[in-house]
């Protein structure tokens, strides 16, 4: 018979399978974020397997993770290639066979956006970003990522999980695995989708898998209504009144049912779940509440109070007003000890574009996309740093790939997993630096013999927090797992 013991320090080996584990593993979403936090005192799961154990000393406690869902054009943001310029319009030649994900092979195509230099190091960036131009030395960019895939769906997993197929958990899973929740009152993992809907593969790329279901990401839509689905009673019939009156009956009957099963902690398990999601009500209220938030820092994120109605075609003040919004929520979320937030921009195939596929026109849609995000996110990193929160907090900027330096139609890109460009800030990240160059066209990594991969950024972000990813692990299905596979190496140059 095969053994379930793993051979690293921090695995939870395979047991039977409770019902009360059985509740837990089932139950999911709110449910499990309830359990996880009212029962803090179990190691197995308000603290993390590292709480109190981890593996060095850490620079950060906490993550914010920008994902521009699409893929976003790294030569049109980031990535500066003058060539593009001296030979807009001839015919590309790349040196080698290319495939192209569809017929975006065109002439050489020069970035419709000006580029300027900015900051001390005089990093370059284009118009459609230059609100970062404020906070631009506070970053570190990593411009010769590649991927493995030129597909949405299993690149979009590979950056979000580590690995190209579902049924893996997401990075902040993995977060909330190991570090637990420092709240008991909120979620230790929070999605903040895109308010148009979900990009590709949706909330399978921060599900739990096979870890502990209270591990996964919690979907918060700040922008409506109802933030979070079923937290609040729906049925008009249902008062304050009632409310509370039915509480106390089901207390009455749960205190006689545990009476007589002395020993059995299911049922009180199952009790503190409720009472939390009760108490999530109005923490969660409060948190996603920014009425009372001064002007000055409304303005910092490029918000005012008052109800516009935006045009149909995209724009700047609208995705300002959406990212913008997400990003302060972000704040006062880490704020308030929450371990992993991740924000979305763009959301799946969607026509007129809502996100950043720019088959047809870079310009039209990249244009609005990002500035509206770096208007956002410079708000945030400006508001963490001077709150204190920016040297232990991570902000991680990506997308699924790039695009090709040749054109698609007459303005768009065609999609480029050959080389993309990622940044990070914060958190014990040496500002102002670059990890890795792309070639003179922006094709693929400069040095193609040593390129960057996704492995190695989750690595160095585990490693920022005290964690060593090659001893991360849980075993399933007799292998060992963990989020960078059998990949991965810290990126030293990053490191402060």
């Amino acid at each position: 018979m095969t053994s379930n013991k793993s051979a690293f320090a921090h695995n939870q080996p395979a047991t039977s399978v409770s019902r009360r584990d059985f509740l837990w593993q089932s139950g999911g979403g709110l449910g499990g974020v309830a359990l996880a936090s009212m029962l803090g005192k179990e190691p197995l799961l308000g603290s993390g397997i590292l709480s109190g154990t981890l593996h060095h000393p850490p620079k950060a406690k906490r993550v914010i993770q920008l994902f521009m869902g699409g893929a976003a054009s790294h030569l049109d943001t980031f990535d500066f290639k003058p060539n593009l310029i001296k030979y807009h319009g001839q015919k590309s030649d790349f040196g080698e066979h290319v495939e192209a994900f569809q017929n975006g092979l065109g002439p050489w195509m020069r970035s419709p956006f000006e580029f300027k230099r900015y900051g001390q190091g005089g990093k370059h960036l284009s118009e459609a970003v230059a609100p970062l131009s404020e906070v631009v030395d506070e970053m570190a960019f990593v411009h010769n990522l590649v991927g493995k895939t030129g597909v949405h769906s299993q690149a979009t997993y590979l950056q979000a999980t580590g690995f190209q197929r579902p049924g893996f958990p997401g990075m902040g899973s993995w977060v909330s695995y190991a570090l637990g929740s420092e709240n008991e009152n909120l979620p230790t993992f929070v999605v903040l989708p895109d308010h148009r809907g979900y990009a590709s593969n949706g909330p399978k790329n921060w599900a739990a898998a096979f870890l502990p279901t209270h591990t996964q990401g919690t979907t918060i839509f700040p922008q409506r209504e109802n933030p979070i689905p079923d937290l609040h009673a729906k049925a008009g019939f249902v008062t304050k009144k009632s409310q509370e009156e039915g509480f106390a009956l089901i207390k009455q009957l749960n205190t006689g049912y545990a009476k007589t099963r002395a020993g059995d902690n299911r049922l009180e398990s199952r009790i503190k779940t409720y009472e939390l999601a009760a108490r999530l009500q109005l923490s969660a209220t409060k948190a996603l509440d920014i009425s009372k938030e001064p002007e000055h820092v409304l303005k910092l994120y490029g918000l005012n109070r008052e109800q516009k109605k935006y045009s149909k075609e995209i724009n700047a003040a609208e995705e300002t007003e959406y990212f913008g919004r997400k990003c302060l929520i972000a704040r006062r979320l880490i704020e308030r000890d929450v371990r992993f937030v991740q924000i979305w921009s763009g959301n799946d195939n969607s026509f007129p574009r809502r996100n950043w596929d720019s088959h047809e026109d870079i310009k039209r849609d990249h244009g609005p996309l990002a500035l509206g995000m770096a208007r956002g996110t410079v708000g945030l990193i400006k508001d963490l740093k001077q709150r204190g929160l920016l040297d232990d907090t991570i902000i991680h900027w990506t997308t699924e790939f790039g695009r090709m330096p040749s054109t698609q139609g007459s303005k768009g890109r065609d999609h480029n997993p050959y080389v993309f460009t990622n940044w990070l800030c914060g958190g014990g990240v040496r500002g102002g630096v670059t990890a890795g160059e792309s070639d003179q066209w922006g094709y693929k990594p400069l040095d193609r013999k040593h390129p960057s991969e996704v492995y190695d950024i989750h690595a160095t972000m585990l490693h920022l927090l005290g964690i060593d990813h090659k001893r991360l692990t849980l075993r399933n299905n007799g292998i060992d797992r963990r989020l960078t596979d059998v990949h991965g190496h810290v990126l030293k140059k990053l490191l402060a």
